[in-house]
């Protein structure tokens, strides 16, 4: 059984991935924008909305995030620590040791102490402790950029002893915690992501066989990611890494405001409207969101299942960003370029 197999108990040689997609997608309206997908060249079935820990959420309301269909979760135990440890709860008796439902969830934990491969020992015990799990799905190397790009690159080829059972990682772990079926089965740590502030590094290591997953920022007002990260990737190439976006809501300012000079009555687009911005660029599996409370979870959901943007909202959403960061001039946009609401 797949880790994040939405189906009953079955072979893993009998999985039909389409048809498990498919089936899990059958509980939201059909569109463009599926809710369920595969997470690039994982075996990771994830919910196309991630919930982090940022908007300092609750545990109850995280659940209620599960219970509506969320299954991807971002955890950090070293950076804004106190903001995520509201989630703490949850996620323990989503994922932690005996958890009947751990096969439906994907936890990703992340590290933004960049230094040598044998420190993740270190981070990753802090998050066994923190969340009393056997496994992580994702561990990510957190805020790479131009500054630790020597170090991420010694951390990054150390993922053959990081990642996967049998591992050098997961001999540590067992002699710290214990060993367990789930963890000799998966291993400490089953796939490796990064997360990239620089998205010239970003495209750097797309290709690279030692990197599952790429996290980038992205949002209508910071597009650089459309530029330097999506267009090389082919959506058809099985063996693409994932791809999650964070920041859609603003990363200076918040997105959600209307920018100086907007003309009255155009459209201005809500947080779920941002969402939903990043997930209808080229390969974006994932959307990742800081939401504070359930209703915030609800509003998204109810926007993402209204499908990808159009070319004209696409075409609008940049002219509104541009808008954000003073790029542009309202006296020089064509008036049919705007879209009224």
């Amino acid at each position: 059984m797949k880790i994040t197999n939405l189906l009953p108990k079955v072979e893993p040689k009998s999985v039909n991935v389409e048809a498990e997609l498919v089936l899990a997608n059958s509980k939201f309206p059909e569109s463009n924008l599926p809710f369920y997908r595969k997470l690039g060249r994982t075996d990771l079935t994830v919910s196309c909305l991630g919930l982090g820990g940022g908007g300092h959420i609750s545990s109850e309301d995280t659940l209620y995030a599960f219970e509506r269909g969320i299954n991807y979760f971002f955890y950090s135990s070293d950076l804004h620590q106190y903001l995520y440890s509201s989630m703490r709860g949850a996620l323990r008796q989503l994922c932690g040791k005996g958890s009947s439902i751990r096969d439906q969830v994907v936890l990703a934990t992340v590290s933004y102490m960049i230094r040598t491969p044998d420190a993740v020992l270190t981070y990753l015990y802090d998050q066994f402790v923190d969340l009393g799990i056997d496994y992580i799905d994702v561990f990510f190397w957190g805020w790479i950029d131009e500054h630790n790009s020597n170090s991420f690159e010694k951390c990054l080829s150390a993922s053959d002893d990081i990642r996967g059972s049998d591992t050098v990682c997961q001999r540590h772990i067992e002699r710290v915690f214990g060993i367990s079926e789930r963890l000799k089965k998966m291993g400490a740590v089953r796939y490796i992501g990064a997360s990239f502030h620089d998205h010239d590094l970003a495209q750097k290591w797309l290709d690279s066989s030692l990197l599952d997953v790429v996290m980038v920022r992205h949002n209508v007002a910071h597009r650089t990611a459309q530029n330097k990260v999506f267009p090389y990737l082919d959506p058809k190439d099985p063996q693409r890494p994932g791809i999650v976006t964070f920041k859609s809501a603003g990363m200076v300012g918040p997105l959600w405001t209307s920018p100086l000079g907007l003309p009255s009555g155009c459209w201005q687009p809500s947080v779920p409207d941002l969402y939903r911005y990043s997930l209808s660029q080229n390969c974006v599996d994932i959307a990742l969101a800081g939401w504070t409370k359930r209703e915030h979870v609800d509003s998204a959901i109810a926007a993402v299942q209204q499908g990808k943007l159009t070319p004209e909202e696409l075409d609008y959403l940049n002219l509104y960003g541009d808008l954000h960061r003073n790029r542009i001039k309202v006296k020089d946009v064509p008036p049919q370029r705007w879209l009224y609401r």
